[in-house]
């Protein structure tokens, strides 16, 4: 089986050797960019990164241009590494789509487990399973979303919490919880993280984005009248 390739973008080449020999360590393989420039280059060329750790302040194309210039061609998976912990640029990451976003200094393991979580919600671990509930179809192995025989496209981190509401329909998730399942290691956002990816993934499916129901106080529940 070929092993899963993963971009790590940062121009501090310590940086990248660190991030570089945990991943190697645990399977990878690792493809290295100095800036986003060179990134773009790799990741367009390549075409078979599953992943792309990226970091925010680099010369020449920062983070944001890079993680924009991505998302209009391709929903890979994007953690942002930055060394701020501004709410205000966290919340721009998550606008532009990105699935993690990490304060440094941080742990390598962590970083990793990060990594293994999103792409086994994304089937790129072989997980097979399939979700079907109210008219929608989760394909995890294929990490492909479907109502009434139409593609919906999410990113990642829409596509985690789509799975997570599926597979506990009719139960009521606090903020909180959806928080450790979804975002994971816990993950010291607020509440605004959660309703933001909500409403957004509400929007991309449409009609059907009336099954995610807001408990007033606490957080959701997918709920489906069978």
């Amino acid at each position: 089986m070929e092993r899963i390739k993963i971009l790590v973008v940062d121009d501090e080449a310590r940086m990248r050797k660190l991030v570089k020999d945990f991943l190697t360590r645990n399977g990878y393989d690792v493809v290295e960019a100095e800036d986003g420039s060179q990134a773009l280059d790799i990741f367009f060329e390549q075409k078979d990164i599953s992943l792309i750790i990226l970091d925010v302040m680099m010369p020449k194309l920062d983070g944001w241009e890079t993680c924009r210039e991505i998302r209009q061609y391709s929903q890979v998976p994007i953690i942002m590494l930055t060394a701020k912990s501004d709410e205000r640029d966290e919340l721009q990451g998550f606008q532009l789509g990105v699935d993690e976003y990490i304060v440094k200094p941080f742990s390598p393991k962590i970083l990793v487990a990060r990594v293994e979580v999103i792409l086994k919600r994304s089937g790129q671990l072989n997980n097979d399973e399939t979700l079907e509930a109210g008219g929608i179809v989760v394909n995890k192995a294929a990490h492909s979303v479907m109502i009434d025989q139409k593609d919906v496209e999410l990113s990642y981190k829409e596509f985690e919490l789509l799975s997570y509401f599926i597979e506990n329909k009719g139960i009521a998730l606090s903020r909180e919880k959806i928080l450790n399942h979804v975002w994971n290691y816990d993950y010291f956002g607020d509440a605004r993280t959660i309703d933001t990816h909500v409403k957004k993934l509400r929007s991309k499916l449409g009609s059907k984005g009336e099954l995610i129901k807001t408990i007033w106080g606490m957080g959701y529940k997918f709920e489906v009248n069978e």
